[in-house]
């Protein structure tokens, strides 16, 4: 039997308040790892598909009609912690980033699997407490340069 492994590419989207109040989920491994919804692409789907569904699939939010594709896309190195999900020649992941802005904070029904717990924070703290550099760099420019 072979092993299926994940596609490197994925979806960032970055969830805020029209307070610029950020939403960010802890994964549950690594505990402490904080993020906003993030996740990998299946088979043929188009980074559009993958943040609808991995909004959904996070958080129990419908974004659709507020989801934003911002055009950028980052490429860095899958953490060694990660890289055995990737076929053994991938060393880098393509990130497609989105942002849904939301008019207040709506409830969150968090994925248990995923994700311990959430918190809504100020821009600038949910930028200085998100742990990937891509997420971070995401939120400064467009949450908090707005």
């Amino acid at each position: 039997m072979s092993q299926e492994y994940k596609r490197p590419e994925s979806v960032l989207v970055v969830i805020y308040t029209a307070a610029s109040e950020v939403l960010l989920l802890e994964r549950q491994q690594p505990a402490g790892y904080w993020q906003s919804v993030t996740g990998s692409l299946k088979g043929d789907e188009t980074p559009l598909q993958a943040a609808l569904r991995e909004v959904r699939e996070e958080t129990g939010l419908d974004v659709g009609d507020r989801l934003v594709d911002t055009g950028c896309t980052n490429r860095f190195e899958i953490l060694p912690a990660w890289r055995s999900r990737y076929a053994p020649d991938v060393r880098y992941n393509t990130e497609h980033v989105f942002l849904a802005e939301l008019p207040q904070r709506l409830s969150v029904q968090l994925n248990d699997t995923e994700h311990r717990r959430f918190r809504w924070l100020p821009a600038l703290q949910a930028a200085l407490e998100a742990s990937s550099h891509t997420n971070q760099a995401a939120i400064e420019r467009y949450v908090l340069r707005r």
